[in-house]
């Protein structure tokens, strides 16, 4: 039985959550509250939340914890050729933080793997949106020929970034975005993007499980440190990636 939350309860160590046997592994708890304290206080200890509408918030800890190392990820040669001809195309960049509505948005329209529906329910949208107007959750927009037609979100805390979804209206803007991302993190000291759950679409990008113990180790160490400066891309950030 997993323990429910009051507005003034805390988390529960994160070693209680259920385990591989059980038939939902990782979670941990479960309330009905979703406030930006809340969800400070549940990233600063890797707990994210993930619930279908009709459901009440849950809580997660997933073990192992799928992250994307920068220095692993997985630049293919499509992708390489496709980013190429994306900067040689006019008024084509990448955006950060000026389509956030539009981009949550987007990503409730694209199911998770496996999912047949959205886990971005109207509840994580407004929260996600308060949170990023107080500038801890951000938004990288492929902009191709003047369209908005890809992106990805994400919860910056310290010098870590926590992955949450990401959406693409042509091919490979979602990857674009993401290596726009890795670029991002070299180049300002972020060295795990934490992404949840594993699936091969991650790992074929450089994606590898890593132990709650290990992954919590590695918040701890990163959470206090300063932020970034500033949350914007500059063109000269794609010399990150070998051959850009």
């Amino acid at each position: 039985m997993i323990p429910w939350l009051e507005p003034d309860t805390p988390f529960p160590d994160t070693r209680l959550a259920l385990g591989p046997d059980s038939d939902a592994p990782g979670l941990l708890a479960a309330g009905n509250e979703l406030s930006v304290a809340r969800l400070e206080a549940a990233y600063r200890r890797g707990i994210f939340p993930w619930f279908s509408p009709g459901q009440p918030v849950l809580w997660w800890s997933t073990d192992p914890r799928m992250v994307l190392s920068p220095a692993e990820f997985k630049l293919s040669r499509s992708l390489r050729k496709t980013i190429r001809r994306f900067r040689d195309t006019p008024e084509s960049v990448i955006r950060v933080d000026t389509a956030f509505d539009r981009v949550i948005q987007a990503c409730a329209g694209t199911p998770r793997d496996g999912q047949d529906g959205t886990w971005i329910v109207p509840a994580i949208q407004q929260t996600y949106a308060g949170w990023h107007r107080r500038g801890f959750v951000h938004s990288f927009e492929t902009w191709w020929e003047g369209e908005l037609v890809g992106g990805l979100y994400g919860v910056s805390i310290g010098r870590m970034f926590y992955g949450e979804s990401m959406f693409a209206w042509r091919s490979d803007a979602s990857k674009i975005a993401l290596a726009a991302l890795v670029c991002f993190c070299r180049a300002n000291g972020i060295t795990l993007i934490d992404c949840q759950q594993q699936t091969a679409h991650l790992a074929s990008l450089g994606a590898r499980p890593l132990p709650r113990p290990a992954f919590e180790a590695h918040l701890q160490a990163v959470i206090d440190q300063p932020p970034p400066q500033a949350w914007a891309y500059d063109d000269s950030l794609w010399s990150e990636l070998d051959g850009l």
